[in-house]
């Protein structure tokens, strides 16, 4: 490689890593000295065996390590950090475009894979005092690109194990990098001999059918070549191991079929680095040198009848897959079309639970990315999901989807409002609330895919004409854009379906999961959620003080004196409170006369950007469908209550935020900076040309539904620990946040139990609520908490129902 530009003198970080480069010690260490560096990249990935022999010391347990690219900007260097400063990346605490300063390297010795001497971080203070756009502050003059590297490039490789790729930093089943390949591979590779390549082209065509036949009599070396079409295709699977060595430890399976039969087909490891991104449903592909064994569903007796599955692998033998142009299939292969099922939202309310379907509809929300922690054996994995809302013009209920990973992720991350979306392969889940109330959402399968307008997936789309999507773009002509821009909202806490009204419903319907937690448990438990995390805790708890906040006090973090209320189990007593206009808590934003087609919005210069701009739902529809080319006043209750606490309780333990985080409010959709709007609300980024302003989410206005909220000042009745709990109950009219629709009498005890305001009533204000929260003292209740960590110290407490135990 080429010798990077000399640094004149030598740059800070030059000085002391070249202290580490001279010593004959490889126990040596070096501390940065007094100027900040700067973390510009971070990437994630598996560990493998060789985990002890580069980290001797470490006890961590996680499965993850870390390279990062850090730079004093003068140079910069790519480093791996120790797995004891794993726990800050988990958090969100340590992330790139963080300052960091007292940092200690080590070296890290030669390594064949990473071409070089290489660097480790044993340990860093992340600046905090600085700010958090320390480094976007600092690094804006310096094109960051085009810093020279500390020594020669470094690979693009991970450092600290022996994998061909790294893995993204909050899932498993999305793919990142270079490595991954977009356009099919050549016709004959260089490592394919002549000899092979003429051998694979005579192998006649055989059908599946007949392949079954053979393996069945005993026949384990099949010569004939598959023409099948792809039905489906399964999201990326993630095996890699700590004990084992496997480069790149990837499957994913293919449905595919011909005229005679269907199977399934694994693309195991390299293969899917080939290939994994080229393959679309609807192809239709050449397969040879193919492996053959009994399929899964039927060593695992799903199947009645054996059946058979397909192995692609790298080598042993190297197998050879080829796409089949459409001009070239021929009729007499019969070949089958890909299946659909495509339900509107009418037809989704009267289907049975689990059905499988495909829906089509524009976007009208866009949730925040959250995760859960699955157990899949012995294996711990997060999985990342939003909540999205679809309208098709058949249902006043949206279509409501709790969309995971699809290993899709340049589509996932241009799903936006406004587009027109399809997903395929959906689950239909039914809840019910009560005797009556039914709610649904669909959420993925294995093989579920999505594709939206404007990523370039039209191309590949075979349910192009089928009635449902000529029904829809029928719809979409009469569509008002104006007045559902005005409703499109993005971001935010969301929780779906709805949560039984009683508590006796509740713990029956928790599965098996643990009752109530005390307040040290669940403090315990939410310091150990990563970042955007997600989970939900029951606690025995009363209410010591209630305060709302208006919209205009939570945008401006402006308090004037809001209505709030300290209650007392002896003296109650309520602040003195300012007169306030009687309003809904959270009012529908009101649709004004609008024009069937949105104009664009107004700019000062003509810019590719602009012509982006001139879109409508139409428009998007042709490309989508057609198919064309272009594209802090917290007072505590110092009153000793009638429950008793225990004495060594920590009394001064706080857990919660006592005001609204700014990634808790929705937002309205702003579609001329829809692209900044979308990377504001989304998962924090790992390269530093993404990184945005920290607080460049507040930028967009809060949605129309949202007006106000509520801070509830709890305490744990086991141990006297203090949870500070936003409300933001559900409003008459409100078409983000619906209430239930069961009529109840706005009272405390009735609010909190439904989860909001009944809808067949005109709400009461805030105030004249706050005025009764008297009602609350020394009422003991069952808290249901949504805790959510954002990021460093920071988890949001939501407050989703509160049960009163009777007497």
């Amino acid at each position: 490689m080429a010798a990077p530009p000399s640094l004149s003198g030598g740059c800070a970080l030059e000085r002391c890593l070249n202290r580490l480069t001279a010593a004959s010690s490889p126990s040596l260490k070096a501390k940065s000295q007094a100027e900040p560096l700067y973390m510009i990249s971070l990437e994630r990935y598996g560990r493998d065996p060789l985990f002890g022999v580069h980290f001797p010391d470490s006890i961590s347990e996680s499965k993850s390590l870390f390279d990062a690219v850090v730079t004093d900007g003068h140079c910069r260097v790519k480093v791996s950090l120790d797995p004891s400063l794993n726990k800050l990346v988990h958090r969100n605490q340590l992330r790139c475009g963080s300052a960091l300063r007292n940092v200690v390297f080590s070296a890290g010795g030669d390594d064949s894979q990473t071409q070089g001497r290489t660097f480790t971080v044993c340990s860093l203070e992340v600046d905090s005092v600085c700010g958090v756009d320390a480094a976007l502050s600092a690094l804006s003059s310096v094109t960051v690109s085009s810093l020279p590297w500390l020594g020669s490039e470094p690979s693009s490789l991970p450092l600290r194990a022996r994998r061909s790729t790294y893995l993204p930093l909050w899932n498993s089943h999305d793919f990142t990098g270079d490595a991954w390949r977009d356009t099919p591979l050549s016709e004959h590779s260089e490592e394919e001999s002549e000899d092979e390549a003429a051998e694979a082209a005579g192998w006649p065509v055989m059908s599946l059918a007949e392949l079954r036949r053979r393996f069945l009599k005993g026949s384990r070396r099949p010569r004939g070549s598959l023409c099948v079409r792809i039905l489906h295709k399964s999201r990326l699977m993630y095996y890699g191991k700590a004990e084992q060595s496997c480069e790149c430890p990837y499957k994913a399976e293919l449905q595919v079929a011909d005229g005679s039969l269907s199977a399934c087909v694994v693309l195991w490891n390299t293969v899917c680095l080939d290939w994994y991104c080229c393959l679309q449903p609807g192809q239709v592909l050449r397969l040879s040198r193919y492996r053959v064994k009994e399929s899964y569903s039927s060593r695992s007796g799903h199947n009645a009848e054996p059946n058979i599955e397909i192995s692609l692998n790298s080598r042993n033998p190297s197998a050879k897959v080829s796409i089949i142009p459409k001009q070239q299939v021929s009729p007499q292969w019969s070949l089958p079309s890909v299946p659909h099922n495509f339900l509107c939202g009418k037809e989704l309310l009267s289907c049975p639970p689990s059905n499988i379907c495909d829906v089509i509809g524009v976007v009208t929300f866009v949730g925040r990315q959250e995760r859960v922690r699955r157990k899949d054996g012995q294996r711990t994995e997060f999985e990342e999901y939003r909540w999205l809302q679809l309208e098709d013009g058949t249902s006043d209920q949206p279509i409501t989807i709790k969309l995971f990973s699809t290993s899709q992720p340049e589509i996932q991350s241009r799903i936006q409002p406004m587009a027109l979306l399809v997903s395929t392969r959906l689950k239909l889940i039914r809840n019910t609330v009560g005797r009556a109330t039914a709610f649904e959402y669909l959420t993925n399968t294995p093989i579920t895919q999505v594709y939206c307008t404007g990523t370039g997936s039209h191309p590949v789309m075979p349910y192009r004409g089928l009635r449902p999507i000529r029904q829809f773009l029928q719809w979409l002509k009469e569509v008002d854009e104006a007045s559902m821009l005005d409703r499109a909202v993005i971001g935010g806490c969301f929780s779906y379906p709805p949560l039984p009204i009683s508590l006796q419903s509740f713990m029956d319907n928790r599965g098996g999961e643990a009752g109530y937690i005390s307040g040290g448990e669940m403090k315990l438990q939410c310091d150990r959620l990563h970042y955007r995390e997600k989970r939900r805790f029951a606690v025995l708890c009363t209410i010591t003080a209630a305060c709302y906040h208006s919209r205009e006090d939570s945008g401006r973090m402006r308090y004037s004196d809001p209505p709030s209320a300290q209650l007392s189990p002896r003296v109650p007593r309520q602040k003195e409170r300012t007169p306030t206009k009687r309003k809904l808590i959270f009012t529908a934003g009101t649709a004004g006369s609008a024009r069937k087609r949105l104009a664009p919005p107004l700019q000062q210069a003509s810019t590719e950007e602009d012509l982006e701009n001139e879109f409508s739902l139409f428009d998007g529809a042709l490309e989508f469908l057609v198919g064309e080319e272009e594209e802090d006043d917290d007072d505590e209750d110092e009153d000793n209550e009638s429950f008793s606490t225990a004495p060594t309780s920590p009394m001064s333990y706080h857990l919660g935020l006592t005001r609204v985080a700014m990634e808790t409010l929705p937002r309205s959709f702003c579609y001329e900076r829809r692209h900044v709007q979308a990377a504001a609300v989304g998962m924090q980024t790992s390269s530093f040309h993404k990184l945005l302003p920290h607080r460049e989410l507040e930028s967009f206005s809060p949605a129309h539904c949202y007006s106000g909220y509520f801070t509830l000042t709890m305490k744990a009745l086991s141990d006297g620990v203090m949870l500070d709990v936003l409300f933001l109950p559900a409003t008459p009219g409100n078409l983000h946040w619906r209430p239930l629709p069961l009529t109840h009498d706005n009272t405390w005890d009735s609010v909190l139990s439904h989860g909001g305001f009944s809808p067949h009533a005109p709400p009461p204000t805030p105030a004249d609520l706050i005025a009764t929260a008297t009602q609350l003292t020394n009422r003991r209740l069952v808290c249901v908490l949504e805790a959510c960590a954002l990021g460093g110290d920071k988890v949001e407490l939501i407050l989703n129902r509160a049960f009163p135990l009777r007497s």
